[in-house]
């Protein structure tokens, strides 16, 4: 059969990557095609525009840049009209992916949207879009189920795909030695910075992560630097820091780090499931206009996965105006030094690890998807 597959961004071009290799284990006659990145062509995907190129972040942004996501639209449209799939995939990306999918659906193709977008926080009406155009949706955290359940909508959970990505992550056994030895890093704790993949979220974001550096001399502090970025990216915001950056291995950083300061999304449940302490940092800086929007569409209490899974404050949240240097000093220092509190930020840890379940989601997610295929064929 034939897939097309869309991503844009880098936590959804890791997801479609390890989706694409267990569709072609179930499906040996696999074509794919579609827009990601390097991961979903590293399993086989026929990438037709990369997510670097299309990627758009925030409200304001959105607003600019209109005019380039509607050249970008009809040139997903058309490309998928010529090639036919067999049905067409949806990885989050909602502002562009619900237009394709109304236009797959009206063409008359099959459409599935795995991880659903994140309407329970940002835009509740568009469940009618999803009802009207998605043939099946397949969700990855538990609580998304009773949000759509009252909605009327059944969707399909088969775990979380991150957790496959942790479980098979390389290194697994690196001692601290091993890591610091194999990247140049000197003998000291590490604070990790996991700053977004985006240059707008560099720009909101990392300034203030970096204004930590002179009030924790003993550690030190590296970025993870994202596969997105370059490092003319990180150059502006480092050039008078001593700070480290290193690239490709943010599972490895992660779990060497002492703690971890982390823009909000995908990274921080990633932080969690590695079991290192962390503050959440969102848009610090960002322009008034925004913030006004935020506050008047977002729908629910926290914007953290953890939270959010948690289902209360398992780890601290410093969003727009409460990402100020006070504010995150004080947070980094509580998690370094208040025994109590890590223990307590761990143990909400291990109850979000035990809501996820076992790894082989991926795996789950494939067989689902074919079998409703070849039934509908």
């Amino acid at each position: 059969m034939k897939y097309y597959i869309i991503a844009g961004e880098a936590s959804g071009d890791l997801h479609a990557s390890n989706l694409v290799r267990e569709l072609k284990k179930k499906d040996p006659e696999a074509e794919v095609r579609g827009w990601g990145g390097d991961l979903m062509r590293d399993a086989g995907v026929s990438i037709v525009r990369h997510y670097k190129d299309t990627a758009i972040m925030g409200f304001v942004n959105v607003l600019r840049k209109l005019g380039t996501l509607k050249a970008n639209i009809r040139y997903c449209r058309e490309d998928i009209r010529k090639w036919n799939p067999d049905v067409v995939i949806l990885v989050d990306y909602a502002g562009f992916n619900l237009r394709i999918a109304r236009f797959a659906k009206r063409i008359g193709l099959k459409v599935f949207y795995y991880i659903s977008p994140k309407l329970w926080a940002w835009n509740t009406g568009r469940v009618k879009q999803i009802k009207r155009y998605v043939d099946r949706m397949y969700t990855i955290f538990p609580f998304e189920t009773e949000f759509y359940r009252h909605y009327d909508y059944p969707v399909y959970y088969g775990g979380n795909p991150l957790v496959d990505a942790i479980a098979s992550r390389p290194c697994q056994e690196e001692t601290f030695a091993d890591f610091i030895h194999a990247n140049g890093l000197p003998d000291r704790p590490i604070i990790a910075l996991l700053a977004g993949s985006r240059k707008q979220e560099l720009k909101y974001v990392l300034p203030m992560m970096l204004r930590m550096v002179p009030y924790f001399p003993e550690y030190q502090f590296v970025i993870a630097g994202a596969p997105s970025m370059a490092a003319e990216d990180y150059a502006p915001y480092v050039k008078d820091v001593p700070v480290h950056i290193v690239y490709g291995e943010t599972y490895r950083l992660v779990s060497q780090a002492k703690a971890a300061l982390v823009t909000s999304g995908t990274a921080t449940l990633e932080t969690a499931l590695l079991r290192t302490p962390q503050v959440v940092c969102y848009n610090g800086e960002a322009p008034r206009l925004s913030y006004f929007l935020f506050k008047t569409v977002v729908k629910v209490k926290y914007i953290s996965l953890v939270n959010l899974i948690y289902g209360g404050e398992a780890v601290k949240e410093l969003m727009m105006q409460y990402l100020t240097e006070d504010n995150l000093r004080r947070e980094l220092s509580r998690i370094l030094t208040d025994a109590s509190a890590r223990e307590k930020m761990l143990n909400a840890y291990d109850e979000i690890i035990r809501r996820l379940g076992a790894p082989g989601a991926s795996a789950r997610f494939a067989g689902m998807m074919v079998e409703a295929l070849r039934h509908s064929s």
